[in-house]
């Protein structure tokens, strides 16, 4: 006889232990609720992870809009005669952005830095814009997220030296 621990312990005679078990105590082995059980406890596994994988994926196209409206901004910016013109440009580029994205963002914040503008024609400078996106997290209803997250861009473009900084474009 072999030892208990040296025995192979596979589910067809645990099933099989089950039945005589059952046999002997005059009751009729059945797997009824089983089913039900393991659907239960796969859908307590699968919902949260299907709420988490939704929460990386509208915070990845969050950080995406943050990065596209920085950008537009950054470049609308740095096609602008002086500083003024720039950071209004950058403004309304980034909020067209945002609004192209449509209900990514819940709210934005756009920060114009023009303190590197070249102020005389020949001289090379540069426009940084930044754009802060809170994404909407509660309305996915996980436990343990938090109710919204602030996603953050910041892009820099290089202001052309040799356009003629007149009258704008």
């Amino acid at each position: 006889m072999t030892p208990p621990t040296a025995r192979a312990r596979s589910p067809r005679s645990a099933a099989a232990r089950l039945r005589r078990r059952a046999a002997c105590s005059g009751r009729e082995f059945t797997d009824q609720g089983s089913y039900t059980l393991e659907a239960l406890l796969c859908l307590v596994v699968l919902v949260p992870f299907l709420g988490i994988l939704a929460a990386y994926g509208l915070a990845g196209l969050g950080d995406s809009t943050a990065a596209n409206a920085a950008t537009a901004a950054a470049r609308a910016a740095s096609e602008s005669a002086d500083p003024d013109t720039a950071a209004s440009r950058a403004r309304q580029a980034a909020l067209a952005s945002l609004w192209q994205a449509q209900r990514t963002c819940h709210s934005a914040d756009i920060q114009v830095d023009t303190s590197r503008f070249p102020r005389a024609p020949g001289q090379g400078g540069s426009v940084s814009v930044r754009v802060d996106c809170t994404i909407p997290l509660a309305q996915l209803a996980v436990p343990g997220l938090p109710g919204s997250k602030t996603l953050s861009a910041t892009r820099h473009s290089p202001v052309d030296r040799y356009v003629e900084k007149g009258g704008g474009r």
